[in-house]
């Protein structure tokens, strides 16, 4: 796939305006917001590395001392009802989720890496508050290991930057929702 030319990703700015249209991208700065982890303590020696990418990006990013809300869940599988109830409460302007899936020798994999991704992403599509995939689905230790701070960087750290960018771009469109109803009214 050739890159745009009208988004840089490697700097998550937006390029070259396009004729006509209002383009939107959510930001990086998480000055303000507060945000909820759900962490799976099942394969904690990869889901604790998870954590500490995700929180050491939450502080970097600006969530303040008090900002997080971390719900620890006994395995990948019961991430996404801890999840939806977070949304639910509310309080919360995205929700990071992380956990680590790693293959076995029978079928459970599958059912628990499909429930989690399933569970997941009905709990954005359903609360509206952005709920990111750091689960791991991985074949072996080493993959989980190299995924959680090793050398393929931190799955942790970048699923809560695309919570930020999503509760961003969020607060943008219902912000400019809000404008356009008034001006209709």
């Amino acid at each position: 796939m050739m890159p745009s030319t009208r988004y840089d990703a490697e700097s998550g700015v937006a390029g070259a305006p396009i004729a006509g249209a209002h383009v939107h991208t959510g930001g990086l700065d998480a000055t303000g917001m507060r945000v909820g982890i759900v962490v799976s303590r099942f394969n904690d020696i990869i889901s604790t590395r998870l954590l500490d990418g995700a929180v050491a990006t939450l502080r970097e990013r600006g969530v303040a001392d008090g900002g997080i809300d971390i719900v620890w869940v006994p395995g990948a599988f019961e991430i996404p009802i801890a999840a939806r109830e977070l949304a639910q409460l509310g309080g919360v302007d995205a929700i990071v989720c992380l956990g680590a899936v790693i293959r076995g020798d029978t079928p459970h994999f599958d059912y628990v890496a499909g429930g989690a991704a399933d569970g997941i992403a009905s709990v954005h599509a359903t609360t509206g508050v952005p709920a990111t995939f750091g689960v791991l689905t991985v074949d072996s230790v080493e993959q989980a290991t190299d995924r959680a701070g090793g050398r393929l960087g931190n799955k942790g750290s970048e699923a809560a930057e695309a919570a930020v960018e999503m509760a961003s771009l969020l607060r943008d469109l219902r912000r400019r929702r809000a404008v356009a109803q008034r001006a209709v009214s």
